[in-house]
């Protein structure tokens, strides 16, 4: 069994959001959180560095965002962050310091960390991305099991009950996911770790691991 608690795959002081992880053990718990804290954090922070641009939308003044970005509240975009052309952001957004969402990129319900990159054609829903997680183009997190039960992460012989309807996937500091990958419902990838592209991925990914399909996985040399 891997570890995959909060510590195990988040730096969290590469984040604006670190206090919402306070009080939990595993990254998901906070997920039905983003919204309310996003207000609340979003009323705090100082008018010399970030703009209220809408309704409960927070932009770092020195965050480069294209006119044809469309940007739901509440969200908060960093430092130095880039929301590039078309890209669509839902809303219960947190973009972190110099990260990119990229061309037709959607965003909902989603925490990235410092140095995200979403940078084409890649839809991240009910997830959380670690410091410097990159996915390629297409890849995408689903984040509703086809029968619409509830998500649970396996991770080895053991089962956690997440309680959560909408889960998309947790990916920790470092993660490199190949383009047009789909990481399915509950899927947990430790840090350092790498996806090959077009892979289906589900369940748990230790760290410093190479993902190449369900039954390859090796470690990083």
């Amino acid at each position: 069994m891997v570890d995959i608690k909060i510590k195990d795959l988040y730096s969290l002081d590469e984040t604006i959001a670190a206090d919402i992880f306070e009080g939990a053990e595993y990254p998901w718990e906070v997920l039905p959180k983003i919204k309310d804290y996003i207000i609340t954090l979003g009323n705090s922070l100082p008018e010399d560095i970030y703009e209220l641009k809408g309704e409960n939308i927070w932009i770092a003044r020195s965050a480069s965002v294209a006119p044809s970005a469309c940007i739901n509240g509440p969200c908060i975009i960093d430092e130095d962050a880039e929301i590039r052309h078309c890209a669509f952001i839902r809303g219960n957004a947190i973009v972190g310091k110099g990260a990119v969402v990229g061309n037709s990129t959607e965003l909902k319900n989603v925490i990235l960390f410092n140095k995200v990159q979403v940078p084409h054609y890649n839809y991240v829903g009910d997830s959380i991305l670690g410091f410097k997680a990159h996915m390629g183009a297409g890849s995408i997190t689903s984040n509703v099991k086809s029968d619409k039960t509830l998500v649970v992460v396996k991770n080895g012989e053991s089962s956690i009950e997440t309680g959560l309807k909408k889960f998309g996937a947790m990916l920790g500091d470092r993660v490199e996911v190949g383009c047009n990958s789909v990481l399915n419902p509950g899927t947990v990838i430790g840090k350092d770790s790498n996806i090959y592209p077009t892979s289906c991925v589900r369940g748990v990914i230790p760290p410093s691991s190479i993902y190449k399909c369900k039954d390859i996985i090796a470690d990083k040399q």
